[in-house]
């Protein structure tokens, strides 16, 4: 059995959230920086503390603090999708890192929790702002993420074989386009239709939160 690369240790101490927040578009390209760029260890809010301790030890450096342009570590959480106000967009089926997100264009989306990361990769994209994160209660282990990069590897070869497309964050968002995607595009009276009824759901929605 081959040896590991160095970059395949890191990466195996890596909590594969696939959250972009190191700021490279996954966990593997993070490693890959480490183990040839020598780029600092602590960019991984996910993996927090312990993380940082662990990756320390491997690579024989010292421990050093989070780094707070990267975020800060918070404790697991899950995305929830508020389904009575789901539009059906797929926009946050596009941007899951890891396939957790079901649903068809135009009919309402859920997580399944089990298979959610907590990257909240989901929560910008949504237009009507109806997903939020919320704490699952439980702890990241290397076996979620274990299953974690499997899910991830296993929408990026969708990826490439679909679309033709390499593992960039931009890429990414291209997995499970919606079939109708293209007809819609030509059809610039019902594009027109959906945004303003996502608008006028939006701003319904935030007139009822502030008053």
């Amino acid at each position: 059995m081959p040896a590991l690369s160095l970059t395949d240790r890191i990466d195996a101490l890596l909590p594969q959230t696939q959250c972009t927040k190191c700021g490279y578009d996954a966990c593997r390209p993070y490693a890959e920086a480490m183990a040839r760029d020598h780029e600092a260890i602590n960019r991984c809010p996910p993996g927090g503390a312990a993380g940082i301790a662990a990756l320390a030890e491997l690579l024989d450096q010292p421990i050093a603090l989070l780094d707070p342009d990267c975020g800060t570590h918070q404790p697991l959480q899950v995305a929830v999708i508020d389904e009575a106000h789901c539009i059906g967009c797929t926009l946050c089926i596009q941007a899951c890192p890891v396939d957790a997100i079901v649903g068809a264009n135009k009919q309402m989306h859920t997580v399944i929790p089990d298979l959610c990361t907590g990257c909240d990769l989901c929560v910008a994209p949504c237009p009507v702002d109806c997903i939020t994160m919320v704490p699952t209660g439980h702890d990241w282990t290397p076996a979620l993420a274990g299953a974690a990069r499997i899910h991830y590897r296993q929408r990026q070869s969708r990826l490439m074989t679909r679309h033709h497309e390499n593992s960039t964050l931009a890429a990414r968002t291209l997995a499970n386009k919606a079939e109708l995607a293209s007809a819609a595009q030509n059809d610039a009276p019902a594009k027109q239709r959906l945004i303003a009824d996502v608008l006028a759901r939006a701003r319904a929605r935030r007139n009822k939160a502030t008053s």
